[in-house]
């Protein structure tokens, strides 16, 4: 899995989730539970994986969505 993106907001979060849900692109939310260590103050952002297969079609949705500039 490579990192596509990583972001401490959970709306963006939430967005870029639905888009990839909805292209079919598989993916994985690294980091998320760390809020139970952290206290919940987002201070650890989450990272966003994909399959090096999907990665290019990933970036471009996000691009599409104008979201280029939360790409790693």
């Amino acid at each position: 899995m490579i990192k596509l993106m990583e972001t401490n907001n959970p709306v963006l979060l939430s967005l870029v989730e639905a888009l990839l849900t909805d292209a079919n692109i598989t993916y994985m939310i690294a980091d998320q539970h760390m809020s139970i260590m952290e206290g919940s103050i987002a201070l650890f952002p989450r990272r966003v994986l994909v399959s090096e297969d999907h990665l290019a079609r990933a970036r471009r949705i996000l691009y599409d969505a104008d979201l280029d500039n939360e790409l790693e």
